[in-house]
């Protein structure tokens, strides 16, 4: 291929070099527009410039990468609102046995995440789970984010929507699906091994260093509870059981509501360290408790309808309408529940219906855009949002 004019030489390479350093600093001060007008501004220069012409710049625009790209970052987006990442997280740090273990977790769950959700997104969304965790255990965090970049790198590579530069090299030659991911995942689990060992490697004393300052080594779900709380539920049976029994009379009378509470702590037998149980009363059987407070609710009430007059009236009446409407919202919130939980189930089955289309040899990008949109449907909501979130992630990319 011959070299083209001088002139046309240093022009072009005076646009790119503006566009690079636009790319890579994106605030630089002394034109701090960022990566996408960079870009534009480095494409219009080339125009300007006459190295290409106004009609090989619109040729030059591969619409098909584009709309793959679009439609894969719109189901990424409602992906992420069906709480698809948090099963991620959970998976991360259910029963970890310590941080070689949960470095271990982040090379292989960053790595198929990033295949299947393009690696921006993984590192976006894993990053702040990461450092949470991190914090929480008082971990440094180095060697779980460079687990984290590195390997969505590497398992972006293994399908042609892991990152942009595979959906043009997957359209422009025409392979497959299949055939691309056939190809690559040899070398992609290769990778992610080779690269986990190199870190384990690498960080192995401070990661030994830290499940040995530990009493513990497993490493927490940065949003469980804290253990605290989980032994007072454990150790009060008592009060639990009669909470039970009486809580549909108690929220009837709402009114005496507090004096119960007070009754029902009566009943707490635990102590702080919930080792022995002291009790200020005789010990009580469960139904004998049950027993005794029902009857006090009786007498309660009684003691109401013998004062009469207006205020009883009204008690009674408060007590005749707070049924109906806590019975109503009740059902509404069970049905908002089902609603998410359907809507939830259609995005993971669409997902999994996207790719095995993929599998099955149609065009990508008319897949991703259909799949995008029946998601934009069955939110049945504003789409401006959700099409904002996606644009700015894309000019952030």
């Amino acid at each position: 291929m011959a070299l083209g004019p001088i002139k046309k030489v240093v022009l072009g390479s005076l646009a790119f070099a503006v566009f690079w350093i636009l790319a890579v600093f994106p605030a630089v001060p002394f034109l701090p527009i960022g990566r996408t007008a960079g870009s534009i501004l480095g494409a219009m220069l080339m125009v300007i410039f006459k190295v290409i012409t106004p009609k090989e710049a619109y040729s030059a625009i591969n619409l098909p990468v584009l709309g793959l790209l679009f439609g894969t970052m719109v189901v990424s987006i409602y992906l992420e609102r069906a709480d698809m990442f948090k099963h991620l997280r959970v998976l991360l740090s259910w029963k970890s046995w310590g941080a070689k273990d949960m470095l271990c977790r982040i090379c292989i769950v960053s790595a198929i995440s990033s295949a299947l959700f393009t690696n921006d997104t993984t590192c976006v969304i894993l990053t702040e789970f990461i450092l949470k965790i991190a914090r929480e255990n008082n971990i440094r965090p180095e060697p779980f984010l460079l687990g984290l970049a590195s390997s969505s790198n590497i398992g972006s590579s293994a399908t042609p929507i892991g990152n942009p530069q595979n959906l043009i090299i997957a359209i422009q030659s025409g392979i497959s699906f299949g055939e691309f991911v056939l190809g690559l995942l040899p070398a992609v689990l290769l990778g992610v091994f080779v690269n986990a060992l190199i870190l384990l490697c690498m960080f192995w004393r401070l990661l030994s260093d830290v499940e040995k300052d530990s009493d513990v080594h497993q490493i927490s779900l940065a949003t469980m509870s804290s253990p605290k709380s989980l032994e007072s539920h454990e150790c009060d049976p008592i009060t639990e059981h009669v909470t039970s029994q009486i809580s549909p009379v108690i929220n009837r009378d709402g009114g005496h509501s507090k004096n119960l509470k007070n009754r029902l702590s009566e009943l707490d037998m635990c102590s702080d360290s919930c080792g022995e149980i002291e009790l200020k009363k005789p010990v009580l059987s469960k139904k004998e408790a049950t027993d005794n407070m029902l009857s006090e609710i009786g007498e309660q009430k009684e003691e109401r309808f013998a004062r009469g007059g207006v205020q009883g009236t009204m008690e009674m009446t408060t007590d005749l309408e707070s049924g109906p409407q806590q019975s109503t919202e009740e059902s509404k919130g069970q049905l908002n529940r089902w609603k998410r939980l359907s809507w939830k189930l259609c995005i993971y089955l669409g997902t999994i219906g996207m790719l095995v289309a993929f599998l099955m040899g149609l065009d990508m990008s008319w897949t991703a855009l259909t799949t995008a949109l029946i998601f934009v449907i069955l939110d049945f909501k504003d789409a401006g949002p959700c099409l904002e979130k996606e644009f700015l992630a894309v000019s952030g990319a």
